[in-house]
């Protein structure tokens, strides 16, 4: 709860957040090294050699102070300063010297603060210049000016750790990230398989990976074992039960026929809608567990179709193709059979009806348009439900069915990975149908 407000920029993918959480603990264990050990490390080594040229100092100072004038005082500071490797100067005054240092110099207010710890009679130290260090003392003699290496007080080569520990990182999160992929990608090819599975294609996929993601992998395929073996139970059971229906249906309609003509058509008639109705459970049952994907035009699809329509003297007009006409896997029969249903209600609700298809990249959408009364927004969430009618809101002298067009193209849309939409339509007035498939 206390880091919702981060969510939102977080990566979202699976490979982005695993490098995430390898790259943020070593760079906070090089920071914390970084900040800790080597402040600690240069501060330390830099009191040690400061402390060393400090008792050299000293000893300059001494030896100028036992001198009996300023002249005897160079004298001897000369002969012991090119031993110590120290430059010896004596201004006539103590310049007033500022303690510029840049951000990087990490060790000039250490060695600066220890020196005059160490010799309090230092009255400047200038270390403007990286590669020296210049102070200034007051003797009995007047004013003298040491100036010696800045090697000698402060640790050489401080970045070298600082690019071990750079390089060493990426080093080790190259190696960990190959380790990670190789236990990532079992997953994604799980998720591929899963999704794919979503749009009515079984894709191949054998378990891998850790323990945890081959158990995952293997209740995924048992999972869609079952499912399977349960369509096909469903099929051969539809197939027996269309079998075994139509026979009698049949046996009825023939002894129908031996009655007078006006005793037998109401009989004839129920027999019709007993049959509409057992195609309209079968189509249904079969909506998910049909054909087989083929790859084939939607185009081509729709062209079919408003042929079709065209012949049997129906008002559908074919309006848009939108995108390239690319081939897209899709069960043809299914889709036809989705198609059908949508455009028999638009042209039984309506006096015409329109239909366009739109291929993008990722999905391709087929809309029929209608000009009959539409449906209410609050029930077309109803409407695609199994066995609901709302000829009510319809129209009523359209005749009523069983309630299962939508549902059957809304079955069809999901065994694609899509979706059945139902809005207004802006150009003919009455309803929508937007038949949406992943790619």
């Amino acid at each position: 709860m206390l880091f919702r407000w981060l969510k939102p920029y977080l990566p979202r993918g699976l490979y982005t957040r695993a490098f995430l959480i390898l790259i943020l603990p070593i760079l906070s264990l090089q920071l914390l090294v970084s900040v800790v050990f080597i402040n600690r490390h240069f501060q330390g080594v830099t009191e040690q050699m400061t402390n060393a040229v400090s008792i050299d100092l000293q000893f300059l100072f001494d030896t100028a102070n036992d001198a009996s004038n300023r002249d005897a005082a160079q004298a001897a500071v000369a002969r012991i300063a090119g031993p110590l490797q120290l430059d010896v100067n004596w201004p006539t005054q103590i310049p007033d010297t500022p303690r510029e240092q840049t951000w990087t110099d990490f060790t000039a207010n250490e060695v600066s603060d220890w020196l005059q710890f160490r010799l309090p009679q230092i009255e400047e130290i200038s270390m403007i210049d990286k590669d020296f260090v210049r102070v200034w003392m007051a003797t009995a003699h007047g004013p003298m000016q040491v100036e010696f290496s800045r090697k000698r007080v402060s640790a050489s080569n401080p970045h070298q750790l600082l690019v071990i520990m750079v390089v060493l990182g990426v080093i080790l999160t190259a190696i960990s990230f190959v380790f990670l992929r190789n236990q990532l990608r079992p997953i994604q090819r799980m998720a591929v398989a899963a999704t794919d599975y979503g749009k009515g294609r079984i894709t191949y996929y054998h378990p891998s990976g850790a323990t945890e993601v081959r158990a995952a992998g293997m209740a995924f395929l048992d999972m869609r074992n079952r499912l399977e073996r349960q369509i096909q139970s469903r099929t051969m059971m539809l197939s027996g039960v269309s079998h075994d229906l139509r026979t009698p249906l049949t046996r009825l309609r023939l002894g129908l026929s031996l009655l007078d003509d006006d005793d037998a058509a109401p009989l004839l008639g129920d027999v019709d809608e007993m049959q509409r109705q057992l195609d309209a459970f079968l189509d249904f049952a079969r909506s998910d567990a049909g054909d087989a994907l083929v790859t084939v035009s939607p185009f081509q699809i729709a062209r079919d179709l408003q042929a079709d329509y065209a012949r049997a003297g129906s008002a559908l007009s074919l309006e848009t193709l939108s995108g390239p006409n690319d081939s897209v896997p899709l069960r043809q029969v299914a889709i036809r059979r989705a198609l059908d249903n949508l455009c028999n209600n638009a042209l039984r609700y309506g006096q015409k009806a329109r239909l366009s298809v739109y291929v993008t990249e990722r999905a391709v959408r087929f809309v029929v348009e209608d000009d009959g009364p539409g449906i209410q927004p609050a029930d077309r969430e109803e409407a695609m439900r199994p066995f609901t009618r709302l000829d009510p809101a319809r129209n009523q002298d359209a005749g009523s069915g069983v309630g299962l067009g939508l549902a059957i193209v809304a079955d069809i849309a999901r065994s694609h990975g899509g979706v059945l939409r139902l809005t207004d339509s802006d150009t003919l007035g009455g309803l929508r149908a937007e038949l949406v498939l992943a790619r």
